[in-house]
Formats: structure tokens, C-alpha cells, sequence
């Protein structure tokens, strides 16, 4: 299947959710983040949700987190639109302002100097080889290629049927992809 073909299915898809099924899909996925093992994890880069586009609410995760692991740096990004790129800055929810695209990110112009950890990356759709199927931007792929850490999908749906078949050479793979059904790993 072609990205442009899955994202216009996805997005479909997540429109037709009701209230209740978005909220009972969130609180499964967190029921399978529980399940991750954060040893060796210190600091952990978190999207935060477009809420138009219907995205995985990961608030509940970052809730879950500074309750059961508080000393864990939650780290989230700031994009720059004009070359795709993105600044990381520590988590302080009263800080956060949504952009034009609706976007929620720090107004705090503090930049994370840590080493980050783990990465929770948005997506549409993934396949069986771990790619998965974003917006179209390559905030993310720019922004993976440049770090070695651990790289969590996080999708309110199950694994595609089929794969992608249009993977570019810069697409960088997940190791995890959290779904509300179980975690596939992607981990040679």
C-alpha cells in the first residue's frame, strides 16, 4: 500500500471513532505501556497529541509516568516548520501553547541537554518490518537519525494487512509499536 493511500484510510478511520471507543482505545494503550520495562530508561521523549487529528492521548501516558517514575526526564519537542526540525525541551504542562497546526508544544526556549533514552513517535499506520506511515513532514526520520535510542510507536490501530510499499531509504524503523491489542517488536 502507498503512505498517501494509508494515511486517507487512517484518518478516515480515526473521524469515524466514536467518543467512547477513542477514550477505551487510549486507556488500553495505556494498559500496554504499563507493561514496557523502563529499567535503564531515563529520560523519555513524549509527542504530544493533535487532538483534531484524533491522536493517541498520550497525556494519560506522561500522567502514568511522573507518578510511577518520577525521577524519568519527559522530554518533548517544539517544530520548525521552515526546515522540519525540531527542539527539545523538559515537559512542564502549564508551559505548553498549541501552534497553528494545532500542536502543543513548550514556549519555554529551555533546551534538554540529556541523553534521551526512549522515543514515543506518532504515526498513522506501521507494517510487519516496523516502518511506519506519518504526516509526510520527516520530523521524526530527521530527528531519529540524528540519535541512538529506543524508538516506541505508539498506534490506536493494529499492524497493516500488507506493507508499505513505498519506503523511502531515510524512513527509520521502530524497534516497538504499542497498540491497545499488544506490543510488537521489531528487534532483531
Amino acid at each position: 500500500m502507498l503512505k498517501s493511500a494509508i494515511r486517507k484510510e487512517i484518518l478516515q478511520q480515526r473521524r469515524e471513532l466514536s467518543e467512547d471507543e477513542f477514550l477505551i482505545l487510549n486507556q488500553l494503550l495505556l494498559a500496554q505501556f504499563k507493561t514496557i520495562d523502563f529499567s535503564g530508561i531515563n529520560s523519555i521523549h513524549v509527542f504530544l497529541p493533535i487532538v483534531e487529528k484524533r491522536e493517541p492521548d498520550t497525556f494519560l501516558l506522561i500522567d502514568w509516568l511522573q507518578q510511577n517514575h518520577s525521577k524519568m526526564s519527559i522530554v518533548v519537542s517544539r517544530s520548525n516548520f521552515s526546515d522540519h526540525s525540531m527542539s527539545h525541551h523538559p515537559y512542564q504542562k502549564e508551559d505548553l501553547k498549541a501552534n497553528h497546526y494545532h500542536i502543543p508544544e513548550p514556549q519555554t526556549t529551555e533546551i534538554f541537554e540529556g541523553r534521551i533514552d526512549m522515543v514515543l513517535v506518532p504515526l498513522l499506520a506501521f507494517d510487519q518490518h516496523g516502518y511506519r506511515v506519518g504526516y509526510g513532514k520527516g520530523f521524526y526520520d530527521r530527528f531519529l537519525s540524528e540519535i541512538n535510542t529506543r524508538k516506541v510507536g505508539i498506534s490506536l490501530f493494529d499492524i497493516l494487512p500488507e506493507d508499505i510499499s513505498d519506503v523511502h531509504k531515510d524512513d527509520i524503523k521502530l524497534d516497538l509499536c504499542i497498540t491497545p491489542k499488544q506490543i510488537y517488536s521489531f528487534v532483531n
